[in-house]
């Protein structure tokens, strides 16, 4: 198996300062900021090439091994990355835009996006000979780490808030995860699981503290440049709650540049509940992340003070993109308009992307003509309950024919 190379280190994304890629290293030792790898560009000029991506047959995030931080041991049986990138006709002729394609991250293992960030986190809990890997999250981050740890025999424990969606508890469990319910928020299920790897000495996975996430992620913007047959999208919208997708996003494309593998750079879009909008406030104005109520229906982008924030806010400058804010009402309109136009079931933080898309076309923000990507972070399924306030429910019949045919004609006449 290959071992690393190419890692330069680690840098600060608030005040630059370098450090080594040390063991239990997550943060700035000077500022406390999140921290970002930083790689040998030069030397993967060499290594990483189109015609080299183009012989390769793996089909998962393992394709991009030269630009992840670890070795690639003690991999889990399933396939993370390489999702489908599907062109939606029906949505986009309602929206009037000519290029529009769905990035369907539903379809990884745990059905989330959030499997990029997990198998990066626990490549590097391996590399460093870690037993106990462990995280807080609002249930997908969570699910999608117990579940990739099955696998490989990595002991998981995970903080979730005890509001979390009962179907992610259930996955966490059925993937033989110790989890603790914590009587709070997300931030304060986040702050007790830092305590606890603290003391414990167990490998911390957190978004927007552990730089090795950011990493995994990236790998979704180097399949869609791939995907687009090396045509680089003119916007791409992601739903955004601690910012770390939407970073990762962009070091996916930055590093891309830097290589030489293309020539030019998308806009960042980032979609945010009303109630979970700090990136969007901090963005339009100083730039200061100050905290907010977190309260949506969309549970995995709800976060009162985001953890990668200050990246976020930094990506979405860098792309010269811009923010827009949805509504729980017009999340939850948006799961049924997705699903009954191109058949792919989100759940409500993946459904925010498709409603911030619609709030953004009809503002007159993106053309027609534009290549236009949104990203489908997590499926349906995970989160039946609110789908369900968007629905309805089924028609009732007794099991003979005149009842159906009441029942037919009283449909008819509404």
């Amino acid at each position: 198996m290959r071992r690393v190379k190419t890692i330069l280190g680690l840098r600060c994304i608030h005040c630059s300062r370098e450090h080594a890629a040390e063991p239990d290293r997550y943060v700035c030792g000077s500022c406390g900021g999140n921290l970002q790898v930083e790689y040998d560009y030069a030397l993967l000029r060499r290594k990483v090439t189109r015609k080299t991506l183009g012989s390769d047959p793996e089909r998962s995030v393992w394709r991009y091994l030269d630009l992840l931080p670890v070795s690639g041991r003690n991999r889990p049986t399933v396939q993370v990355g390489w999702t489908p990138l599907y062109r939606a006709r029906r949505l986009g002729a309602e929206l009037g835009l000519r290029r529009l394609y769905l990035k369907d991250d539903g379809r990884n293992p745990s059905a989330s996006f959030k499997d990029r960030a997990g198998i990066a986190a626990l490549g590097r809990a391996f590399d460093l000979g870690k037993r106990v890997i462990t995280g807080a999250s609002t249930g997908n981050a969570a699910s999608s780490l117990a579940c990739l740890s099955a696998a490989t025999g990595m002991k998981t424990i995970v903080f979730v808030p005890e509001s979390a969606p009962q179907a992610k508890i259930v996955q966490l469990l059925v993937f033989g995860a110790t989890v603790i319910a914590v009587r709070g928020t997300y931030d304060d299920a986040f702050d007790l699981c830092l305590k606890a790897s603290a003391e414990y000495r167990w490998y911390n996975r957190n978004t927007g503290y552990n730089p090795y996430t950011r990493e995994g992620k990236k790998t979704c913007a180097f399949e869609l440049v791939e995907q687009l047959a090396w045509t680089v999208p003119d916007l791409v919208f992601v739903p955004v709650g601690d910012g770390n997708i939407l970073s990762g996003v962009w070091k996916g494309f930055t590093d891309f540049h830097r290589l030489g593998l293309i020539d030019r750079l998308p806009r960042l879009v980032a979609v945010q509940a009303a109630g979970s909008d700090a990136i969007k406030r901090a963005f339009e104005s100083d730039g200061t992340l100050r905290p907010v109520s977190g309260r949506t229906v969309a549970d995995s982008i709800s976060v009162s003070l985001p953890r990668d924030g200050e990246a976020a806010v930094k990506a979405l400058r860098e792309s010269g993109g811009f923010a827009v804010s949805v509504s729980d009402r017009e999340i939850l309109a948006a799961i049924p308009a997705l699903a009954r136009t191109e058949s792919v079931f989100a759940e409500p933080a993946a459904a925010a992307a498709v409603a911030g898309l619609r709030k953004a076309a009809a503002a007159g923000q993106v053309r027609s003509e534009q290549r236009v990507v949104v990203l489908v972070t997590g499926n349906g399924l995970k989160d039946v309950a609110s789908a369900q306030k968007a629905v309805g429910k089924p028609h009732f019949v007794e099991p003979e024919l005149g009842a159906l045919k009441r029942l037919v004609r009283k449909l008819k006449e509404d």
